[in-house]
């Protein structure tokens, strides 16, 4: 086992956001499992991860209730469950130490969001040594408003505002900031030879 899968928040919190119903990539659990499966089947390690906020009140406070996997998704026995506070996956968990004492040097990441825990995790984790492939069709995220944007308006106004980068624009732009830098942008199809 030299490679991992790492799973990045695909959890019930963000389906409760007024942005999911934006979402880039609604099948993201269908997309993972593929990955899942076909990690399994290799012999790689996954590794699933949460991103919690304690006591922020918010749908990442566990105290609510949302930061779990969605529902479709079913770690096996012996596959790490971290959980992070951070928007990468390794500055507050044991991550690293768990890769490392393994031998891993090869990663996939895939998860929520593209341009956010996944583009992070995947830049860090190269730095730290890592042969990284980012899956990008396994990656999930919702437009990104404007910084002018007003705070106190219906996410589904801030979609129709022109200055609202598309999904497809931020995908678009975490693979050009990743590719041949950081990371190899696979698709789930060429990652499982379907």
């Amino acid at each position: 086992m030299n490679n991992a899968l790492v799973v990045i928040d695909v959890q019930e919190s963000f389906r409760q956001l007024p942005d999911w119903e934006f979402v880039s990539q609604p099948d993201i659990v269908g997309q993972v499992n593929r990955l899942v499966s076909a990690a399994r089947a290799q012999d790689d390690l996954v590794v699933w991860v949460l991103g919690s906020r304690p006591g922020s009140g918010t749908v990442f406070d566990p105290a609510l209730g949302f930061v779990r996997l969605m529902d479709g998704l079913d770690p096996h026995p012996g596959e790490p469950l971290i959980t992070k506070s951070a928007h990468n996956a390794f500055t507050t968990t044991n991550l690293h130490q768990i890769l490392t004492s393994r031998g891993i040097r090869g990663l996939t990441v895939c998860g929520i969001r593209t341009e956010q825990c996944c583009e992070t995790t995947t830049r860090v984790a190269s730095d730290l040594g890592f042969d990284v492939v980012f899956a990008t069709d396994a990656t999930a995220t919702s437009p990104l408003p404007h910084r002018d944007a007003p705070q106190d308006v219906p996410f589904s106004q801030l979609v129709s505002d022109p200055r609202t980068l598309s999904v497809a624009d931020v995908v678009e732009r975490t693979e050009y900031a990743l590719a041949g830098r950081f990371a190899t942008i696979r698709t789930v199809d060429e990652l499982t030879g379907a």
